[in-house]
């Protein structure tokens, strides 16, 4: 075959052709997938920030959905939109099924949803738990204990999908530094983004003798903490999980965090207020725990490591969890895509 000037110009003339088609522009090119994230705590993006990677690695959007933009700290990373300027979208995944997540799924009623559990819930069905079983085509949580837990508070009696915890996929490698304790805290007042935990005056008091004793305190603040509380002490620039791997011990407030600590090898012990409630997997990692700050010192200097078990339990499989999490969101979407529709709010309540 002989290709001429000619020919060129035909074939350059068709591909500009092509190009200029509709219905192969880039604007009308498939959008990537995107998922919607609602949560207990409606401004809580620090939930979502561990799913970044694997979001960004496979060419997906994570959007969270917030009530309004006021909790929202300016460079956060985590992609925010209300429900009047929500886009379309694949799937509405939630972390509960408290006030505002019941409110989203409402207004994104024709939306596909999964619920996949990112902080620690209380064993109890949740008054909203009801609502949302017909809609739910998948469900996921961290660990054994946790999809026990996560399915009692759904209410849920199929299969919950076992996928590990986010945070687990770079955990550092612990090198402790002598006399260095790790303060895990809470939040010591509630507000609009979420509830509060008791225990914070037992945590300062417990980290005043151990500074006492020798112990060189540093701090890692929970997202909504009062860092003012905690001034007269080192706090943490890593984050309570890089930080770890730095400490002897960890004390605190026993949450979320807690089996993440643990996997990195880190003796942790609890303060244990007597209204706190938190599922016994949580505590279960704690070498032990005390309600009093004179036991603090003793409850450090003799603290072990959580044990292999324990620790799988409460956080599951470690590495790859957050490609595991994304896999099932991918073949939920998968399964339903036929029947998706565009993501538009009827209603914000």
């Amino acid at each position: 075959m002989i290709t001429t000037r000619r020919t060129l110009l035909k074939a350059g003339a068709l591909g500009i052709g092509l190009a200029a088609t509709p219905g192969l522009s880039p604007a009308a090119r498939p959008r990537r997938t995107r998922v919607l994230l609602a949560t207990n705590e409606p401004w809580g993006t620090y939930h979502a920030q561990p799913l970044l990677t694997e979001a960004k690695r496979r060419g997906w959007e994570l959007i969270q959905v917030v009530p309004d933009l006021t909790q929202i700290k300016p460079g956060d990373p985590v992609r925010v939109a209300t429900l009047t300027d929500v886009p379309q979208a694949d799937l509405l995944v939630v972390n509960g099924a408290e006030a505002w997540p019941a409110d989203v799924a409402k207004a994104l009623n024709r939306l596909p949803m999964a619920a996949s559990s990112l902080a620690y819930l209380k064993p109890v069905e949740a008054p909203g738990a009801k609502e949302f079983r017909p809609r739910l085509e998948l469900v996921t949580a961290a660990s054994p204990a946790e999809s026990e837990v996560f399915g009692a508070y759904l209410g849920w009696r199929r299969r919950v999908r076992m996928v590990g915890s986010a945070q687990t996929d770079t955990l550092p490698k612990y090198a402790p530094r002598k006399d260095r304790v790790l303060v895990l805290t809470s939040v010591t007042h509630p507000d609009q983004t979420g509830n509060a935990a008791p225990g914070t005056q037992l945590l300062l008091d417990a980290a005043a003798k151990l500074e006492a004793a020798g112990k060189h305190i540093v701090v890692g603040l929970h997202p909504r903490e009062d860092r003012t509380l905690w001034d007269r002490y080192e706090l943490s620039s890593l984050g309570s999980v890089p930080e770890s791997a730095t400490v002897e011990c960890a004390v605190g407030i026993p949450g979320t965090v807690f089996p993440i600590v643990a996997a990195v090898g880190v003796p942790l012990v609890g303060c244990v207020d007597p209204k706190l409630q938190v599922p016994d997997y949580i505590l279960s990692v704690c070498s032990s725990t005390i309600d009093s700050p004179e036991e603090a010192v003793s409850a450090i200097e003799n603290a072990k490591p959580a044990s292999r078990g324990a620790v799988f339990d409460a956080v599951g499989p470690i590495g790859g969890s957050a490609r595991r999490l994304y896999s099932a969101w991918h073949a939920t979407i998968q399964s339903t895509r036929c029947n998706l529709t565009a993501a538009t709010p009827i209603s914000t309540r």
